[in-house]
C-alpha cells in the first residue's frame, strides 16, 4: 500500500515540477503545470471508466493488475469476487444437499409463502398430498389439499398441535400435518405431512379392544359383586367366611374402578376436543371437590383452598371435574397423615391456573417423566392399599390436552410436590356482576414429626 501511494505521488509530483520549471526559471507560462498533469488525470479517468465497465459486465478481474493505487483497488475487488464465487459454490452445494436430503425424506415437505402459496415441494408430497412440484408452483395450498379444518388450522397458528386428516385423493391414508414458521423473517411456512396410517389403525384397534374388553367385563363383575354383597349381608353366612368374602368384594370393587377408568380413557381418546362445551362454574365444582377430599381424608390432612369465585372456564364440566378431583384425591390418598394440601384456582398472566400442592415426602426425579403413563406406580404396594388404579394422572393428562392445557409436575424428595395446569386466555370467563376475589397465600405446614420415606404417590 505504501509503495502504491508513493507511485501515485510521484506520478503527479514529477510532471508538476517539470511543468513548473520554465515558470520558475524564466517566468514562463503557468498553464504548462496543468498540461503536464493531464496524462496522470487521463490515466485515472481511463482506469475509472474501465473498472466501471468491467463491473457492469460482471467480468472477472485477473492479473496483471495496474500499478499504484488502482492496482490495490483491482486486487481488492478481485479478492471479493473470489470470496463471492466460493460463497455461491458453497450455497449451491448446500442447496443441492438440502434438495437431495429433502427428496430422500419419506415425509411430505411443502414450503409456503406468506399468502399460503406453494413455493416448493418434495417428491413425497405428490404421493401423500397430491401436490406435484413444479406444476403446483404458485398454487394455493388449501385449494390442492382441500380439508374442512385446514384453513382454520393455518390461521390459528397453533403449530405445536398436529392436525390429522385423510386426504381426498386417497381416503385410505391418514396424515399428521405439522406447520412451522420458516425463512429469515418467519413469514414462510414449512408443512410436514407424515403417514401415520399404521399407527392410527393400531391405536384404533387398541382403543376398541380396551373399550370392548372393559365393557364386556363390567357385566360379570357387577353380577359377582352383587352376589358377594348378598352373601355378606346374609345373617346365615358363617363368620369364618366373612373375611374372604370381604376381600373378594374389595377386589371386585377395585377391578370395577379400573374398568370405569379404562372406559373413561377410551372415551377421551375418541376425539381431540370435547363435544359439549359450556361455561363451567369451576369455583363451585372445586368447593364440592374440597368437601369430598375432606371427607376422604377424615381429618388426617390439613386441606386449604384459595379459589377465585369469579373465575369461570369454557369447557366440558364432567371432564374438568374428573381432572381436578383426580389431582386433589391423589394428594389425599398418597401423602402421609399430617400433610398440608393447598388447592389453588386463580388467574395469572392472562392464564387460568389450577394447582394442588402438598408438603409431603415428594417424588424422586426419575419418576416425574413417567407419572402420566397408564398403570405406572411409584410404590405398588402402597398404591394398591390406597385403592388407586394407576390411571388417574393419565385421565388428567388427556382431559387437559382436550382443553388445550398441559399438566406440569415439580417435586423434590422431602419438599413436597406441585401439580399445576394452565388454561389459555381464550377459555377464561368472568362471573357477571362480581369482582375478582383476593388471592390468598397459604404457607406450607411443617411436619410435627419426621416424614416417612418418599415414593408414596400414585402415577
Amino acid at each position: 500500500m505504501r509503495q502504491a501511494l508513493l507511485f501515485e505521488v510521484n506520478l503527479f509530483l514529477l510532471p508538476g515540477l517539470l511543468g513548473a520549471l520554465p515558470w520558475l526559471m524564466a517566468d514562463g507560462p503557468l498553464w504548462l503545470v496543468p498540461l503536464a498533469l493531464l496524462p496522470a488525470a487521463a490515466r485515472h479517468l481511463y482506469r475509472l471508466v474501465h473498472l466501471s465497465l468491467l463491473i457492469r459486465r460482471h467480468h472477472r478481474l485477473a492479473p496483471p493488475f495496474p500499478l499504484g493505487l488502482w492496482g490495490e483497488i483491482y486486487r481488492a475487488i478481485a479478492h471479493y469476487q473470489q470470496r463471492g464465487r466460493k460463497g455461491r459454490k458453497r450455497q449451491i452445494r448446500f442447496t443441492r444437499r438440502f434438495r437431495e436430503a429433502a427428496n430422500a425424506v419419506p415425509d411430505a415437505l411443502v414450503i409456503l409463502d406468506k399468502h399460503h402459496r406453494i413455493e416448493w415441494a418434495n417428491p413425497a408430497a405428490a404421493a401423500l398430498m397430491n401436490i406435484h412440484w413444479p406444476e403446483a408452483d404458485g398454487c394455493c395450498f388449501t385449494d390442492l389439499l382441500a380439508q374442512p379444518d385446514l384453513d382454520d388450522f393455518i390461521e390459528a397458528g397453533e403449530y405445536m398441535r398436529p392436525l390429522d386428516i385423510a386426504p381426498a385423493h386417497n381416503r385410505a391414508l391418514m396424515l399428521s400435518l405439522r406447520i412451522t414458521p420458516f425463512g429469515e423473517r418467519k413469514k414462510q411456512r414449512l408443512v410436514v405431512g407424515r403417514d401415520i396410517t399404521k399407527i392410527y389403525h393400531l391405536n384404533m384397534i387398541r382403543r376398541d379392544f380396551v373399550a370392548n374388553a372393559s365393557h364386556e367385563l363390567r357385566t360379570p363383575l357387577t353380577v359377582i359383586g352383587g352376589f358377594l354383597e348378598t352373601l355378606l349381608d346374609a345373617p346365615a353366612t358363617p363368620e369364618p367366611h366373612r373375611r374372604p368374602l370381604t376381600l373378594m368384594h374389595n377386589q371386585t370393587e377395585r377391578m370395577r374402578s379400573i374398568i370405569e377408568d379404562l372406559l373413561t380413557l377410551s372415551r377421551l381418546e375418541m376425539h381431540d376436543q370435547p363435544k359439549d362445551q359450556e361455561v363451567v362454574d369451576v369455583p363451585d365444582e372445586l368447593q364440592l371437590i374440597v368437601q369430598e377430599a375432606q371427607a376422604l381424608s377424615n381429618g388426617r390432612h390439613q386441606i386449604l383452598s384459595d379459589i377465585d369465585d369469579t373465575l369461570l372456564l369454557h369447557g366440558s364440566q364432567p371432564e374438568l371435574r374428573s381432572a381436578f378431583s383426580n389431582l386433589v384425591f391423589n394428594a389425599v390418598k398418597h401423602t402421609p397423615e399430617g400433610t398440608c394440601i393447598s388447592v389453588r384456582w386463580c388467574e395469572e398472566k392472562d392464564e387460568a391456573i389450577f394447582s394442588v400442592a402438598d408438603n409431603g415426602p415428594g417424588i424422586a426425579p426419575e419418576h416425574l417423566p413417567r407419572l402420566t403413563e397408564r398403570f405406572y406406580r411409584i410404590d405398588t404396594a402402597r398404591s394398591r392399599e390406597s385403592g388407586g388404579t394407576g390411571l388417574g394422572l393419565a385421565i388428567v393428562k388427556h382431559v387437559l390436552n382436550r382443553h388445550n392445557a398441559q399438566l406440569s409436575i415439580s417435586s423434590e424428595p422431602g419438599h413436597g410436590a406441585l401439580f399445576s395446569s394452565r388454561f389459555e386466555r381464550q377459555r377464561i370467563e368472568r362471573r357477571q356482576g362480581a369482582e375478582p376475589s383476593a388471592i390468598l397465600y397459604f404457607p406450607r405446614v411443617q411436619h410435627a414429626t419426621p416424614p416417612p420415606p418418599p415414593a408414596q404417590r400414585l402415577g
